[in-house]
């Protein structure tokens, strides 16, 4: 996780906005480091700059969880996808 954000963090400043494509074909528990550490990065660095997300799942649940996810961080576009409709959550992040 803490390799993804930092990755993500320099994307932000060499680019300002960033669209992020998320694919997730297993999924084991949810650590709870990994949650803090994920909100500890929104609180320094914020979530102005991040304008769409696709999250690739097969998982139903996860979709839900998209769906609660743009609830709370309006601003961001966030839609899930099947992992067989790949290409549609690219044109998402292109098109918009």
């Amino acid at each position: 996780m803490t390799l993804v954000l930092s990755a993500l963090k320099e994307k932000i400043e060499n680019y300002g906005e960033v669209f992020i494509y998320q694919e997730i074909e297993s999924f084991g528990g949810v650590e709870f480091d990994a949650i803090v550490e994920k909100f500890k990065f929104f609180f320094d660095v914020g979530i102005s700059n991040i304008s769409r997300i696709a999250v690739v799942t097969n998982k139903k649940w996860m979709h839900k969880i998209v769906d609660l996810e743009g609830k709370l961080f309006k601003k961001i576009d966030m839609k899930g996808f099947s992992i067989d409709d790949k290409d549609e959550a690219i044109e998402f992040l292109k098109n918009k």
